[in-house]
Formats: C-alpha cells, sequence, structure tokens
C-alpha cells in the first residue's frame, strides 16, 4: 500500500496514533507535507464527509476520525506555513456568546482543515467585539457561527448588524448553524447559508468561495 493511501485509510478509520505515525514516516521518506495533506490526510476526510452525509458514519465516529485528522495535521501543519503552501480560504469559527456547547463546531473546524481551508478558531462563548476583531485581524473569506441554545441564537443576528455598523460586513461571508437553527433563521437574520452538519458546512463553504471567485 502507497504511504499516501495508508494515512488516508487510517483518517478513515479513526486510529490517531497510526495516523500521526504514517504521517512521521512518510516526511522520513521525505514525501512531500502538501502531497501527505491532499493525497493522505484530505483524502481520507473526503470519503468521511461523504459517508457522514450519507448517514454511513455517525457523530462518534467521525468524532475518532477528526482526531487522527488532527494528529496528522499538527505534524505537517508548520512545515506548509513555512512552505507558504496555498490554502482554498480562511475561516473564522466561533460558538456565539453564552453558549459553551463546542463539539458541533470543533468538527466543523477539522473538516475544513481536512479539506484545505485555514481556519482560526475562537473558542465558545464569543462575544461581538472578538468576532470584530478576528475579521478585521485575520481578513477572513467566511464567518461561521454555531449555537446549541435556543436562548443564544439572537446573538447571531447581533454580531451581523455589528459588521455591517463596523462596514466589515461586505468583507466576508456569514454561515451559521447549530441544532436549533434552520434556514428560515438564516434568511431572517441575513446570514449568507446555513448547514446542518459538519459535512454540509464545508460544501456550503466551498459553494460560497466559488460564488465570490465568479464574481
Amino acid at each position: 500500500m502507497e504511504r499516501y493511501e495508508e494515512i488516508a485509510e487510517h483518517v478513515q478509520n479513526g486510529y490517531s496514533e497510526k495516523a500521526r505515525k504514517a504521517v512521521e514516516a512518510a516526511l522520513s521518506e521525505g514525501c512531500s507535507p502538501e502531497r501527505i495533506l491532499k493525497e493522505g490526510l484530505i483524502a481520507g476526510m473526503d470519503v468521511v464527509a461523504a459517508k457522514f452525509k450519507s448517514g454511513q458514519m455517525f457523530l462518534p465516529e467521525v468524532l475518532a476520525v477528526a482526531g487522527a485528522m488532527k494528529a496528522g495535521m499538527e505534524l505537517v501543519k508548520p512545515l506548509l506555513v513555512a512552505a507558504k503552501h496555498q490554502s482554498l480560504g480562511k475561516v473564522v469559527l466561533g460558538t456565539v456568546r453564552g453558549d459553551m456547547h463546542d463539539i458541533g463546531k470543533n468538527l466543523v473546524a477539522i473538516m475544513l482543515q481536512g479539506a484545505g481551508f485555514d481556519v482560526v478558531d475562537l473558542g465558545t462563548d464569543v462575544r461581538v467585539e472578538k468576532f470584530l476583531e478576528a475579521v478585521e485581524r485575520e481578513h477572513p473569506d467566511v464567518v461561521g457561527m454555531s449555537a446549541l441554545l435556543t436562548t443564544t441564537m439572537v446573538h447571531m443576528k447581533t454580531v451581523i448588524e455589528a459588521l455591517k455598523q463596523r462596514e466589515l460586513r461586505t468583507r466576508v461571508k456569514v454561515i451559521i448553524g447549530g441544532a436549533p437553527i434552520s434556514r428560515n433563521f438564516a434568511t431572517e437574520i441575513g446570514a449568507d447559508g446555513y448547514a446542518r452538519d459538519a459535512a454540509t458546512a464545508v460544501d456550503l463553504v466551498k459553494e460560497l468561495m466559488n460564488h465570490a471567485q465568479q464574481q
């Protein structure tokens, strides 16, 4: 089995330690970090994303996969940065103010990284000003907000309104997600899109990026 296929297989199976060792072996053999990322880590995540969307894999399995992906990424990311690897774009993520839930957000982050995006994760209980500062500092293409509590959903609209007031809204696309979130709510508050799960979020970000590039 080719080394890249081995990495992809370990990612698909959620074997963190095996994935890390396979990446280490690939690097020691002179494989390029970019090929390890694309043909190993991302290739593995693409299969997982498709299975997750079709209902062939479930959240506990995908969380294990995310751990394996992260183990591999920790080794290649510094090398990619040093080599000025060209990413597909940059995404700022955060769970809104008052909400400490982060499993879904973390999964979106790892899947976006697995698809080739740079991700800036602001964590949980993120206040409006922190989102604004991140947009001004990081110049992201997309801002993603999550909420699991119906009582915290309102802060998503607050962030969008604040981006408008600061004249930052035209710079970024805004997507939202979380258990209580719907497409109608996204439209109502002026978001650019809604994703029901992590795999859909990756597709949505790609779609928004492609649309922006065509304009």
